[in-house]
């Protein structure tokens, strides 16, 4: 038979798929099942939100493509919302619009590196990410998070990562999947060092609508004199408008970034899907206070996490903020998948093995535990410390 382009055979199958499969096989025995698997909100979008897709998603206006680069009107309302967050001047030329921000990272790292060059991650690492520059014959190189450091990156491994072959530094804080928050300081060394090193930093941050209050800026970089010839901004609406079906997402960039992009998308998708967007330009101001109190509620959820780990001491919070927590599991020398798929099927916890993040996290599981609310993470550490691998 014909053959199959080598960087896609390759790749491990989608691994969530066979995650659920485990969830299949649990009888319940412990109670409901408690979803740590995927990083869904647990809580519906506002009405608002549902009512606005609807009437738009009707309109026969929002029928025919659009501009390669997204709604004026969401390019606006996504650029006026980052000015103010970030406190520097952002513009509509700023933003290109996605379909997801899947399709954010693949764009950029499509504009930024060809097969054969090098992007350098972090390690552990997000695994969509990994595996999108492995199809398109990007190299990855890796720096390893140290666990005694709460997984933050390290300057100098970073420093040390960069070969002549590297494109850009990627980075996603709130990490995924250690749930890590990457202080602004330690942000401003890395850009000083992409700067220094003449490459880019793509820097995800899906999650920075949920950092804890009191954190301020995430930080100052968009303000910097000359940031559009270093720095490029991705992010999701799905989690802060639990929208995710709906694909949305977002490159912030310099005008010059934005037009390579373009010509990607051109090829990929034309254009995003547009009725969402008139949605969510229209949902950005209104529902602000809505997204302020879902920010509340996932704190109130990392709280309750921490809370009951404390009643399975074996099992350690390697890191944990916005949407995830990376849990040290006590059974040394056993495979983290073995751990996730038994944890699954016997004690009715749906997590992400950490060896999915990267081979060296055979000892982590991922708990994306935003998909539960206060009442189900309080159920966690009982089950944890009935929890054996004997027999195993």
């Amino acid at each position: 038979m014909p053959r199959f382009n080598p960087l896609v055979e390759t790749l491990a199958a989608p691994p969530i798929p066979s995650v659920f499969a485990w969830a299949d096989a649990y009888d319940g025995r412990g109670g409901a099942m408690i979803d740590f698997s995927q990083a869904v909100p647990g809580y519906p979008p506002h009405p608002d939100m549902l009512r606005l897709l609807g009437e738009y998603a009707a309109s026969r206006a929002y029928t025919g493509y659009g501009p390669i680069e997204g709604e004026a009107v969401l390019r606006k309302a996504y650029a006026d919302h980052l000015s103010e967050s970030y406190g520097a001047a952002l513009a509509a030329g700023n933003v290109h619009i996605t379909a997801g921000c899947n399709q954010a990272f693949i764009c950029a790292a499509m504009a930024v590196a060809g097969a054969g060059d090098a992007v350098l991650m972090t390690d552990p690492y997000y695994f969509n990410q990994e595996t999108t520059l492995a199809m398109l014959g990007i190299k990855t190189r890796f720096a390893a998070c140290d666990p005694k450091n709460g997984f933050l990156p390290d300057l100098a491994a970073l420093a040390a990562g960069v070969t002549p072959d590297v494109r850009a530094i990627a980075l996603v804080s709130p990490n995924n999947p250690t749930g890590a928050v990457y202080p602004p300081d330690m942000l401003g060394a890395i850009y000083d060092l992409c700067v220094a090193r003449g490459i880019w930093l793509i820097l995800d941050e899906t999650y920075r609508d949920f950092l804890p209050a009191g954190a301020g800026r995430p930080h100052d970089l968009f303000g910097r004199k000359g940031w559009e010839d270093t720095l490029i901004g991705l992010y999701s609406f799905s989690k802060s408008f639990c929208i995710p079906g709906h694909r949305l997402g977002a490159i912030t960039a310099g005008n010059a970034v934005v037009t390579q992009v373009a010509k990607i998308m051109d090829n990929l998708q034309i254009c995003p899907p547009r009725s969402a967007q008139a949605a969510v330009a229209t949902a950005i101001p209104l529902l602000a206070e809505w997204r302020e109190e879902n920010r509340r509620e996932i704190a109130r959820r990392v709280e309750a996490l921490r809370a009951t780990m404390a009643a399975a001491p074996d099992w350690r919070v390697g890191a944990v903020g916005a949407y995830f927590a990376f849990i040290g599991h006590p059974f040394a020398g056993t495979p983290s998948a073995a751990v996730a798929e038994r944890l699954a099927k016997e004690a009715g916890i749906l997590c992400l093995p950490g060896s999915y993040f990267g081979p060296g996290q055979e000892g982590y599981l991922r708990f994306a535990f935003a998909n539960a609310d206060v009442e189900t993470i309080g159920k966690l550490g009982a089950r944890l410390a009935g929890f054996s691998m004997d027999g195993a």
